[in-house]
């Protein structure tokens, strides 16, 4: 993609002192609800209101939205509030009835993002606008993806331009609803550090009560926005209940949220030691996580030799492991002396964890 800076233009034009918050409920249900939290979100630093029109539902029988309605309500947030709308498109015809309304920023989410044929649709319908819209990941941890998704929204002539890291989805159990591997999300900057990218911390937590501290880890991460899920009541949300918060809670949040400022050479030095420190946290909470995986397996190994009655230590497999390491070890940049002294610490643990199950 060339010229990419001129994607930061409709963020950059909007001025802002702080980063981008797009707020509103995960669905309209009526037009009570949608404007009543809107004016509760109203003359606070939110910058856009969102709100689902069609929502695409894993199962049927759901609640799927209440359809091109909605988005006479969002007219009237935009006529009563004076705040910016937005709402999620899945195909043509969507994107053609949203911007009949003036929507003002569209999003397509991760179930369209993962197909190339729906983006290709989408970017047809979108030829020429001057809206900014934002590419969710996809359901899967593919960045090729992602910015295949990128590229065709791109190439249809649209240059306002951003991205939405809303985690990724695992067969393995995580205290998350959908994974961040906030590694993805940073290649992703490295990348394209002048395409705008909004974290959105609802649906990577799926829990009300760690939004905060997702949405803390982007800002560290430089990120240029959040979007959150919000709704005066919750719990009797028609969608994704447990990963809304009240307006009360969102101002609160904003409140609490620590944002980097720019300013004079100690400062920026500051602001990327941050951002610095923030990655390795990422990285290092996945190491652990990876060591725990590995001594499962390592229990699960002892277990079969209890059961055949054979030794833990099998010196030819290890070596096996250690020279193998190395060279790996050595391509990433690693001396060999701290390769073999991490490797001959996890092998300890190892054994540690095979023999407490031999002799249990």
């Amino acid at each position: 993609m060339e010229n990419k800076k001129e994607m930061r233009t409709w963020l950059d034009d909007l001025n802002l002192k702080h980063p981008l918050v797009i707020a509103g409920p995960c669905s309209a249900e009526t037009e009570e609800q949608v404007l009543k939290i809107a004016h509760e979100l109203k003359n606070t630093d939110v910058s856009y209101f969102r709100a689902g029109i069609w929502k695409p539902r894993t199962r049927p029988g759901m609640f799927e939205g209440v359809g091109a309605l909605g988005l006479k309500w969002l007219q009237k947030v935009k006529a009563e509030t004076g705040m910016k709308i937005c709402t999620e498109v899945a195909n043509a015809a969507h994107v053609k009835l949203a911007l009949e309304h003036d929507v003002d920023l569209l999003w397509i989410g991760a179930r369209s993002t993962v197909s190339p044929f729906i983006m290709q649709e989408i970017a047809d319908a979108l030829e020429g606008t001057d809206k900014p819209v934002l590419i969710k990941n996809p359901v899967n941890p593919d960045l090729a993806l992602w910015l295949g998704g990128i590229e065709r929204i791109y190439k249809s002539g649209v240059k306002n331009i951003g991205a939405i890291h809303r985690g990724f989805s695992t067969y393995e159990k995580t205290k998350y609803r959908n994974n961040p591997e906030w590694q993805m999300a940073i290649e992703f900057q490295n990348k394209y550090p002048d395409i705008p990218l909004i974290n959105d911390p609802s649906h990577i937590t799926g829990k009300r009560d760690m939004i905060f501290d997702v949405s803390q880890t982007a800002l560290d991460l430089n990120f240029d926005g959040l979007m959150i899920e919000t709704h005066y009541d919750p719990d009797n949300a028609w969608s994704d209940a447990s990963q809304q918060v009240t307006p009360e809670s969102l101002i609160q949040i904003m409140k609490d949220l620590k944002i980097r400022k720019e300013g004079n050479t100690e400062e920026d030095y500051n602001k990327q030691l941050d951002n610095l420190r923030a990655q390795i946290d990422v990285v290092d909470n996945q190491i652990i996580e990876l060591l725990g995986k590995r001594m499962k397996a390592s229990d699960g190994i002892g277990a079969l030799k209890k059961s055949k009655n054979v030794a833990v230590l099998q010196s030819k497999r290890w070596n096996e492991i250690l020279g193998k390491m190395v060279i790996e070890g050595e391509a990433q940049g690693l001396s060999e002396e701290f390769v073999l002294r991490m490797f001959k610490a996890i092998h300890q643990e190892s054994i540690n964890h095979q023999e407490k199950i031999l002799n249990g």
